[in-house]
């Protein structure tokens, strides 16, 4: 038996659902699905996307309206749901929710990106170095964790297509390589890159500025990190570049049950 969890930023729910996302989920059926940037709270949508019929869904909203959020849907029953993040910097913007099942704990994260300008990167900084002792925390669990969602972080110059042209940018700042370097070097797992150690063109997310999407100027902003127990788990990893559901790819993995 094997157990599969996408990760997919909808870039607005209400976006998403007109491109089918209910559709989307009925046919592609994974375990366990973790979502960000809702842009929405539970009552500005219809069941069919807040919680459809078999599903078991919870979402940590932001305090503004129409901004980030998180959620986890699940075919299985969830044991505990924890909101938040054990900070206080970026706590009312939606940015984590874990969900507990009893062989497996799956966290949907979203972090903020920086790229509107100098005051949001500043933030940025400021909640990669805040979240980290939360990192380390989930790894001294010794339970199989996986973290999954958009980190807004490139790690390698294969992440994205032009990286020589990115170098200042926003997600692929050395700043932000070395923090995501940081976390594999205490344990944790990039599994996409661990199973395609060289494939390029793992892209998850593309501009919607000069036809980036058609080209396949993309960079690779969507992870699944996994915990050593976890990691060892994970039989397949795919990043499904044609769904179409929005400016992101759902990025997948599959692991062997426990």
């Amino acid at each position: 038996m094997s157990r599969t969890v996408c990760t997919l930023n909808l870039n607005g729910i209400r976006s998403a659902g007109r491109r089918g996302f209910a559709r989307w989920l009925r046919r592609k059926r994974p375990d366990v699905l973790c979502v960000q940037e809702l842009r929405a709270h539970a009552t500005d949508v219809d069941d069919d996307l807040r919680c459809p019929e078999g599903w078991n869904a919870r979402w940590e909203c932001a305090a503004k309206k129409g901004y980030a959020g998180v959620g986890v849907y699940s075919r299985e029953p969830v044991d505990r749901y924890v909101a938040g993040l054990p900070f206080d910097h970026c706590a009312d913007e939606g940015r984590a929710l874990r969900a507990d099942f009893p062989d497996l704990s799956v966290v949907s994260l979203y972090v903020p990106s920086g790229s509107s300008g100098p005051a949001r990167q500043a933030a940025k900084f400021r909640f990669l170095d805040e979240i980290r002792p939360w990192f380390d925390a989930l790894l001294a669990e010794g339970r199989p964790i996986l973290v999954c969602g958009d980190v807004n972080i490139a790690p390698e110059p294969i992440d994205l297509a032009r990286p020589k042209q990115n170098e200042r940018n926003s997600g692929f700042l050395p700043e932000e390589r070395a923090w995501f370097a940081g976390l594999l070097a205490a344990g944790w797992v990039d599994v996409v890159r661990r199973l395609h150690p060289a494939e390029p063109g793992l892209y998850s997310w593309w501009s919607n500025r000069g036809a980036a999407r058609a080209k396949d100027i993309g960079w690779r902003l969507d992870h699944v990190l996994a915990t050593p127990p976890a990691a060892q788990r994970v039989t397949r990893a795919w990043i499904e570049k044609q769904a179409g559901l929005s400016d992101h790819a759902p990025v997948w993995v599959e692991l062997d049950e426990a």
